[in-house]
């Protein structure tokens, strides 16, 4: 096996965009991220929009003034008239 040929494998701290930070194992020099444990809505049972350029309000507002789709196959069948 050859000697030297892995990264150095290292404790650091990672943050993330709210704030938290935690400590956790990597090459890397440091980490941040945009959503943890701390902030997940997974996590916490809160709905939070992570909104990246107006993405979110783009979507909002082509798919508000769409029409809603028309079930297929689903209509009302009528009974058949009583014969005499």
């Amino acid at each position: 096996m050859k000697k030297d040929i892995h990264p150095k494998f290292k404790e650091i701290t990672a943050a993330c965009a709210c704030g938290n930070e935690f400590k956790t194992g990597s090459i890397l020099d440091s980490i941040r991220v945009e959503i943890c444990s701390a902030c997940h809505p997974f996590f916490t049972g809160k709905q939070k929009l992570v909104d990246t350029a107006g993405r979110v309000e783009r979507f909002q507002r082509k798919y508000a003034k769409a029409p809603q789709p028309v079930a297929k196959g689903k209509a009302k069948k009528e009974a058949p008239a009583a014969k005499h």
